[in-house]
């Protein structure tokens, strides 16, 4: 039983399946918190799986080589410097008033008729540098303000904000998902830049546009009176930025990190141009310059002291130390499948299906997501049993890019009740469950299959 269940192929998946099973056990039925569910059941597949103690956990006298740290401390190197700067770039473009600068003169350049594609346009930008969750804090009272002079209902104007923040958080670093996920596969982020905006783009129209259009016609759900007080209220700031610094400040690290990722393709190599395009293109070389830049131009010049600026850091950084948790679980858990060969026995089922990897990383990443909530156990779970796969194919930086969209698509599908996102969209905006469940399920679920779409298109033609 112990040979058949270590050695052969039904054994390995039958303990792949009972380990998710668990785990899903785990963060549904008792309320684990996911990083240690993560750890938990990886310490429990790997011994059953004949891993030797020593390998799994290290010595006494030395644990650095082990599957535990370097489960954990790999993934983290890599996207910790990376999810806290642009943490902190988010944090100063929102206490500066970008947000509300960048919105205000999106409804005014529309104007009334056409706010709704104004709000959409506002999240798709102001999604790129901060939380999905921050992002509904601060830009709600202003679609408050468009609803109740629209005399429409909310949901023709929150749905398109929703869709681009979305969208952003899902496909574009430095949001922890794609940064994960891009760790994971080993490919730079340049490129998840790329495609995540080439698919993540026309999902969002779709989306955010065509189908936030048609719902918000079906459903009429009137600016409730609580809500239509607080319309374009807010931290009023004085003598806010100006739209084209704010612009600027968010463009800057995308910029470098392109520059830096073509720069090594497109330059002489050895040249200093290359090495130039190398250093600023480097992810967190990228985000501490944008953040230096923030911190100056928003920050110290506008007249915020040193220690407003510290404190400002202080509390936008405390609720990344659990995301970091789970991704640094998540990825031991992802090294437990492929240590132990579980993460080949499922590639060999998947391609023995007639599976495309790409699809088999999109259900994966869907099934996760639909059954336990979290976006990001979803991308970090998916990418550990796809990994021993994927280095076997000898990919592309484009391909292994698309599989981090596809990943990432499948961990936003049908935002339902076991998702905080649900309820703080229904919270902020005043809809029931029944009417959460037909706007903002859908609209996630349009969101991911329109973004893998394009990106299984994608992956046939690169």
């Amino acid at each position: 039983m112990i040979h058949w269940l270590q050695a052969t192929t039904p054994g390995l998946l039958t303990l792949a399946a009972v380990s998710i099973a668990v785990l899903l056990l785990l963060i549904i039925r008792f309320k684990v918190e996911p990083f240690i569910a993560l750890i938990v059941v990886g310490l429990l597949t790997a011994l059953a799986a004949g891993v030797p103690v020593g390998t799994l956990v290290g010595t006494a006298q030395k644990t650095s080589d082990s599957l535990l740290e370097k489960g954990f401390g790999g993934i983290l190197g890599h996207i910790t410097a990376i999810v806290g700067l642009g943490t902190l770039l988010g944090a100063i473009l929102e206490k500066s008033g970008g947000a509300r600068v960048l919105t205000t003169a999106l409804l005014r350049s529309f104007g009334e008729k056409r706010a709704p594609l104004a709000m959409g346009i506002a999240g798709l930008i102001f999604g790129i540098p901060v939380f999905f969750d921050i992002g509904i804090f601060v830009l709600a009272p202003l679609v408050y303000a468009a609803a109740k002079q629209g005399g429409r209902s909310i949901v023709l104007y929150c749905m398109p904000l929703l869709a681009g923040l979305s969208i952003t958080h899902a496909f574009l670093p430095p949001h922890p998902g794609p940064v994960a996920a891009a760790g994971l596969l080993h490919v730079d982020l340049g490129w998840v830049i790329l495609m995540g905006a080439v698919c993540g783009i026309p999902a969002w129209f779709i989306g955010g546009v065509l189908y936030s259009s048609w719902i918000g016609k079906k459903v009429d759900v009137p600016l409730a009176e609580d809500f239509a007080k607080l319309a374009g209220e807010g931290e009023e700031v004085e003598n806010p930025p100006s739209l084209g610094l704010v612009a600027s400040i968010i463009a800057v690290p995308m910029v470098l990190i392109l520059i830096g990722t073509f720069g090594s393709i497109w330059l002489p190599k050895g040249s200093t141009a290359a090495g130039v395009a190398a250093f600023v293109g480097t992810p967190a070389v990228a985000l501490t310059i944008a953040v230096l830049l923030a911190s100056w131009l928003l920050g110290t010049r506008r007249g915020m002291t040193g220690k407003a600026l510290a404190e400002l850091s202080s509390a936008s950084l405390r609720p990344v130390a659990m995301i970091l948790l789970v991704i640094g679980a998540g990825a031991f858990f992802g090294a437990v499948l492929s240590a132990t060969g579980i993460g080949k026995a499922v590639a060999g089922s998947l391609g023995d299906a007639g599976l495309p990897v790409i699809l088999s990383a999109y259900v994966i990443s869907c099934g996760l997501r639909i059954a336990q909530g979290s976006a990001t156990v979803a991308i970090v779970t998916t990418g550990g049993i796809i990994a021993p796969t994927v280095a076997e194919l000898h990919y592309s930086q484009a391909q292994l890019a698309l599989l981090v969209v596809a990943i990432s698509a499948g961990s936003i599908i049908a935002s339902h009740v076991n998702d905080g996102g649900f309820w703080i969209v229904s919270r902020y905006f005043g809809l029931s469950v029944a009417d959460t469940l037909k706007t903002w399920t859908a609209l996630e679920t349009v969101l991911s299959v329109s973004g893998f779409g394009v990106a299984a298109l994608l992956m046939a033609v690169v």
